[in-house]
Parts: C-alpha cells; structure tokens; sequence
C-alpha cells in the first residue's frame, strides 16, 4: 500500500506489470472488475507514451524550428577564423564592432509631448538606420590610420521592434508587429549587406530583448521561443545561409559569448538588470548585474572580458561593460521618468589583437542642437 503512494511507480514498467499479476489474482473471482483494472492499466501505459512523445516534442522546439522551418542547422556554429587568429600584418587596427540594439522599429515618438527633442517614426527609422550603415563604414575607413579589417562584428542586442507588450505601445505603434518585423528584415539585410561588402566579412552574434515578446511576462523557460525577435534572426540567418561571408550566432538563451583575438565578449540584452536611483541611475543595476554575470559564468568556466548590453538607452562606455544607446532616441516614458537627455546612438568600438579594446567612437544618428555661435562659449 505504502508503494501505491508513490506516483513514480506508476511509470515503471517492471513495477506496472507487477500490479498488474497483483490485480488479476485479487479480482480472479471478479470478471468485471478485472477488465475494469486491466483496462486503466492499459489507459496508463497510452499515456506513458503520449507524456514521453510529448516530452521529446518539446525537446527538439529549437532544433525543429530551426532545422525544418527555417533550413537552419541548429549545430554549434563554427566561429569564423578571421575573429581568431590574429591577423599576419603588425599594424592592423583590429575587428571593428558596431553593437545595434533597442531601434524599436514600428514605435512612434511624439515630439509635441516631449518639448520637441526629438520625433521617431518608420520613415525615421529607416533614415537613421541608413545613416548608421554609412557613418559607421565612413568612421572606419575613412577616419582611421591604415584601415585594414579582416570583418566587422555587427551584434543584434534586442528589442529590435517595439511590440507591442503595453496598451499605449499597441495603441500608438505605427503598423501591427508582423508587418514591422518583415520591414526590419529589409533594413537588416541591407545593413548586413553593405558591411560584406565593404569589410569582407561579418559575424552577427543574436540575443532576444523583453520588448519583441508575444505574451504578458517575461519567461525564463523558452525565452526566444516568444520573441519576434529571434523570428527576426532566422529570417536574416535564412537569407545569407549561403553566403560564406556572413556568420551568425543566434543564441537560445538570454546570452551570447563570443571572442575577438581573445578578448572575451557577453552580450545580454539588460532587461535581467533591475533598481537604479536618481543618483546613480542605470549604473547601479548594471554594475550589479555585472558582477553577478561573472560570479556565475565564473563558476561554470564561461569567463569574460566584457558585457555588452543594451536596454537601457544609454550609452556608456566602461571597459567591463559597454551599454547602448538606442536608435529610437528620448522618448515618453523617458521624459515622464525625468531621465537625462541622450541623443540616438550606437556603439562602434575596434578589438586589437594586442591591446584589446581600443578605439571607441559611438555613431552620433541626429545633430545635436547648436546653442552658441562661437567656438568657445564663456557664459
């Protein structure tokens, strides 16, 4: 009786049939009762099988999704050798990276409603979105001392598209959150694109943000799952697959470790980070979170170097840590929370084979407002 208690034994096929002997001597004299207990017995075992089929089906989501809907192959993804091996000229510059994360695609900002700072729509968008392209490979090549690149890593940090998790968000977002995702799609391509061709090569690691998922909260199980970003991810990993200049390195989860001549890289979206105060602001919950990141990748041999993550909205650059700017710019929310101002911007940082990190020169995406006529101000 005291085994009965126990559900486990049910699942056990030796055990199973072991009651079942039990039953049939006990109801021998019982024909109804026996089909009765042999018919549940038969009903349990349908059901063990359903409940592992269903288990198996769940464990292969990612790997089907990938290897079936998308004709992606869902292996560990060969890290391009050009971001390895160091290069055989001594007076390389490095691996350029340029970290594009929070555009909010579809969202719309009012600038009636935040003193007319700034305006943020589609068509903005998608100016900003080429002038990062071009400003980025003008920094580069024209503005940089023997530009020699073997590639450019172009990491994708998250909430790429606005979603549409708030009542004001899918009340104010300019078209439905599908069509926004295939719009980016566009833009991505041609960003990706245009890097090929003019450094040789890219390699475009992916994490999901909170802004591009599709249920009420956050999960922890199936994270990309949910998210219209990761969907946008494939789509692009789709669309190069068979370029053999292009790499990408979607990640499952709410991280993604790559490395650059050594220099190891984590890139998280931020949304994980919580807390901050007026003073401080976001650096507290960043440093924070920072700390704990390497505290526990510490613990299972995924040391790193550097955090990159967005989310936040502003850009900061620390060493440790490199947090985004946005291409969406000050918004509502931002200047009801009576946070500072920051221009729309995006990291461009090199990786020397050497030194590590070296040059750091975020693209500016709007002119800043000139408020003096003269070159030096003394009022």
């Amino acid at each position: 009786m005291a085994q009965a208690q126990d559900p486990l034994w049910l699942l056990d096929n030796a055990r199973r049939d072991s009651a079942r002997r039990s039953a049939e001597r006990l109801t021998k004299d019982n024909d109804e009762a026996s089909r009765v207990i042999t018919g549940l017995f038969d009903r349990l075992a349908n059901a063990q099988l359903e409940i592992r089929d269903l288990h198996n089906a769940k464990a292969l989501d990612h790997k089907h999704v990938r290897e079936v809907i998308f004709g992606l192959s869902d292996a560990r993804p060969d890290v391009p050798s050009w971001i390895i091996d160091p290069p055989k000229a001594k007076h390389s510059p490095g691996v350029p990276t340029l970290f594009a994360s929070d555009w909010h695609w579809g969202e719309v900002v009012d600038p009636e409603q935040i003193n007319g700072v700034n305006k943020f729509n589609l068509r903005i968008a998608h100016a900003r979105a080429k002038k990062l392209v071009e400003r980025a490979i003008d920094l580069l090549r024209n503005h940089m001392v023997n530009a020699n690149y073997p590639g450019i890593v172009f990491p994708l940090g998250g909430d790429m598209v606005s979603g549409d998790i708030h009542d004001e968000l899918r009340e104010t977002n300019e078209i439905p959150t599908i069509p926004t995702v295939l719009d980016l799609l566009e833009v991505l391509c041609a960003s990706v694109r245009s890097f090929a061709d003019a450094f040789g090569h890219v390699h475009v690691p992916c994490v999901t943000g909170n802004h591009g998922r599709n249920t009420l909260k956050m999960r922890a199980k199936g994270r990309v799952h949910s998210s219209y970003d990761w969907l946008l991810y494939c789509l692009l990993e789709r669309e190069f697959k068979d370029d053999k200049r292009i790499s990408f390195q979607v990640s499952s989860g709410p991280d993604c470790s790559y490395s650059i001549y050594g220099h190891r890289y984590l890139l998280t979206h931020g949304d994980q980070f919580r807390g901050g105060d007026g003073m401080v602001g976001a650096l507290g919950p960043i440093l924070r979170g920072d700390h704990k990141k390497r505290s526990r990748n510490g613990q299972i041999g995924l040391e790193f170097d550097t955090m990159l993550l967005g989310h936040w909205h502003q850009y900061c650059h620390l060493g440790r840590v490199i947090v985004n700017g946005s291409l969406k710019g000050y918004d509502e929310y931002a200047n009801s929370g009576n946070f500072g101002f920051e221009q729309p911007k995006q990291a461009l940082f090199v990786t020397h084979p050497r030194h590590g990190i070296t040059f750091a020169m975020p693209v500016i995406l709007e002119d800043q407002l000139i408020r003096g006529k003269k070159w030096v101000d003394y009022e």
